[in-house]
């Protein structure tokens, strides 16, 4: 297994949602080491789904994160390991919708083997209106762009020095 894949994650159409997508964005213009593939999936979970099937060694997930914090706090999570039993209901998924932790059950469960997932996570703002969602990132969850875009070229580094050592 080799190579490292950057997802961006969000809906464009609900506020701070699209916080993933504009960070992938970023990346996705700049110039990134051999074996790294920046992916913007939006809330199509079924193609993260079959990326992290596809033997990446690594994954960094992009995303809101609402935990209580403060908007435009960026936060670097490594998932618990997960269950080698999970409840099917655990497995379904939407078409119009991306859960990461039921996108990672689900890799799992088919034998998805990546060796390492990490989650940089911003707390939002506000996702919209609940009926008519809006477009754009509030003020403080765009300025932590630039802080995400670093932390996941940082993690990029310490990664590749692993692979390569």
């Amino acid at each position: 297994m080799t190579g490292i894949l950057v997802a961006g994650i969000g809906n464009i159409f609900k506020g701070d949602d699209a916080f993933g997508c504009e960070v992938a964005k970023r990346l996705a213009a700049r110039t990134l080491p051999a074996g790294v593939t920046v992916i913007d999936f939006g809330i199509r979970g079924i193609d993260l789904t079959y990326a992290l099937l596809d033997g990446y060694r690594a994954a960094i997930l992009v995303d809101t994160v609402a935990r209580g914090g403060t908007p435009g706090d960026v936060y670097l999570i490594e998932p618990e390991p997960l269950d080698d039993d999970p409840d099917p209901q655990d497995l379904m998924m939407s078409g119009h919708d991306l859960d990461p932790a039921r996108v990672l059950r689900l890799v799992h469960a088919m034998g998805g083997a990546c060796e390492r997932i990490l989650l940089i996570g911003c707390e939002p703002l506000t996702f919209g209106d609940e009926h008519d969602g809006a477009m754009g990132l509030s003020a403080p969850v765009a300025a932590a762009i630039a802080t995400a875009a670093s932390m996941v070229e940082a993690l990029l580094e310490n990664e590749l020095a692993g692979e390569a050592a």
